[in-house]
């Protein structure tokens, strides 16, 4: 062969090599980008996922916080309502006491007497209903409900209506803000 030929042959050779790795380093390149976009993909998809927990653990803890606002602010009204009480429940006995004194009085001959005291009486109960401070209401002859009066006796009833019905009140109930502090004392017909 000549030498010519065999330069041309070997510059072929050379080039088609040269194509080769040419070709092998764009293919590397080409898996290297696909690999390095998998991977970006892949990343992507952790913080995508990460956030979607994190927004997830955000609203829950927004809920959660909302929800404990809600319940204190409840408890909060709820406390106001029933602040006093204490001092309402210690100051029922000094009511009963006005009631049982007018009676008496009623029946004294000293009108101002009466008046004086039922005066203080008016405005002690006067100034306790502004508080949130009612009586609860029972008369002779209602029906008795267990969940709203206290019944200390049972009595045989004179006549037939007045059987399981209230048939005295020995001593009055009261409630606060609509919770009942102190349930009325009732005798019943049996």
């Amino acid at each position: 062969m000549s030498k010519k030929k065999k330069t041309t042959q070997e510059e072929n050779l050379n080039e088609y090599e040269n194509n080769l790795m040419d070709e092998q380093l764009e293919a590397d390149e080409a898996a290297s980008d696909e690999k390095k976009s998998e991977q970006d993909a892949d990343e992507k998809a952790q913080l995508i996922e990460k956030l979607e927990q994190e927004k997830d653990r955000y609203i829950r803890l927004f809920a959660e916080f909302e929800n404990y606002k809600k319940r204190t602010s409840k408890e909060r009204i709820e406390l106001l309502k029933t602040a006093g009480e204490e001092i309402m429940t210690a100051l029922l006995p000094v009511l009963d006491d006005f009631e049982r004194a007018l009676k008496e009085l009623e029946r004294a001959e000293d009108d101002s007497l009466y008046t004086g005291v039922k005066l203080i009486n008016d405005k002690l109960r006067n100034t306790l209903k502004t508080k949130g401070l009612e009586p609860v209401e029972v008369k002779a002859g209602d029906a008795f409900d267990a969940e709203t009066q206290e019944a200390i006796t049972q009595i045989p009833a004179s006549e037939d209506n007045l059987k399981v019905k209230v048939v005295d009140v020995v001593e009055r109930g009261y409630r606060l803000a609509d919770k009942i502090i102190r349930y009325p004392k009732v005798v019943v017909g049996q």
